[in-house]
């Protein structure tokens, strides 16, 4: 176990033997480190939190913080808990969950947020997965594996981004964006599929081609929401891809961002 001299750690936390703490930092009660994780200078790091394995939490980062929420009171249950292999840039803060959910914060495995990123109280944070510099989640966000998130990003509470998507820069996501899209624009919508995403993580091209027409007949179709799900249940249940892009739709309680064409 390496910790510096200067760093600030509680009785309490538990650090693996292989992590390091750098200068400075503050390491508060209740936490727990894995190993090989580093944190560096002037970080600061308060529970419940545990933290896995491989992470790399860069200066000044304020991690396991408490939830920025009216309703949150110093003694209910709130707790952080954080994956393997991921990279938390500078001044990046992730608060604990509260009571009016599970009482987690969740952050998964092999992901990259950039400086500034906030992540909020009660969001679930799946795997390899990018925020970009100053990209921000309010309460009860749910972010699926391999999403990726523009620079200064806005998602409301309660919304969920699925898998596999893509979110241009400055957008501001007040719906759920359904797996393997792409949204863009300051007036955000929902614009396309994600294909060139979908091509650099190995997805076939029938794959991408069935992707591609369920987008056209949820987001371009004339019938309703439900009777294209159900049509794509029925025509596309050889493709994995769309059935998850159905269950994405059906699973969402925001309702879905429009499309290109809708006002």
């Amino acid at each position: 176990m390496t910790i510096h001299s200067s760093a600030v750690v509680d009785p309490s936390a538990k650090i693996h033997k292989d992590a390091k703490i750098c200068a400075y930092t503050i390491i508060g009660a209740n936490v727990e480190i894995d190993s090989g994780t580093v944190v560096e200078s002037h970080a600061v790091i308060q529970g419940p939190t545990k933290i896995g394995k491989n992470n790399h939490i860069y200066s000044f980062t304020s991690i396991g913080g408490d939830p920025q929420d009216i309703t949150y009171e110093a003694g209910q249950e709130s707790n952080l808990i954080i994956g393997n292999d991921n990279q938390i840039r500078e001044f990046c803060t992730i608060n604990r969950g509260t009571e009016k959910d599970e009482s987690i914060t969740r952050v998964g495995s092999n992901n990259l947020f950039m400086a500034y990123v906030h992540i909020a109280h009660d969001c679930y944070i799946g795997n390899h997965i990018i925020m970009s510099n100053n990209a921000s989640l309010a309460g009860h966000v749910r972010i699926q594996d391999w999403a990726i998130l523009g620079g200064f990003t806005l998602v409301k509470q309660f919304c969920m981004i699925g898998m596999h998507t893509y979110v241009g820069m400055g957008c501001q996501i007040n719906k759920d964006i359904p797996s393997y899209m792409l949204a863009s624009g300051v007036q955000t919508r929902v614009r396309s599929i994600n294909a060139e995403g979908m091509r650099r993580r190995g997805f076939s091209t029938n794959a991408i081609a069935a992707i591609k027409r369920a987008f056209k007949i949820v987001y371009r179709g004339s019938g309703l929401l439900d009777q294209s799900l159900k049509k794509l249940e029925e025509t596309e249940s050889d493709h994995v891809e769309v059935l998850q892009f159905v269950a994405c739709i059906r699973s969402s309680k925001a309702g879905i961002m429009r499309g290109p064409n809708e006002e």
